[in-house]
């Protein structure tokens, strides 16, 4: 688990700069999302890894398209 951990957030801190206070609230975060998804059967690094990974840029809305500024026209 710490593994898949250490890469979620070695790739996040990668994708933007953030504050070292939002990167351990991100870390405290996605501890507990993984947490949950081993609890619940999941054992694949690379699963868990991916899966935290989203899970961490919907929460800061990367993902979101009105988020990320992109207005359709």
């Amino acid at each position: 688990m710490e593994a898949a951990i250490d890469r979620i957030m070695h790739t996040y801190d990668l994708l933007a700069n953030r504050t070292s206070a939002a990167s351990a609230e991100a870390r405290e975060k996605v501890t507990n999302y993984i947490t949950t998804l081993m609890e619940a059967g999941e054992k694949d690094t690379h699963r868990l890894t991916v899966c935290g990974l989203t899970y961490l840029r919907q929460l800061d809305g990367s993902v979101d398209p009105v988020k990320a500024g992109y207005t359709g026209l």
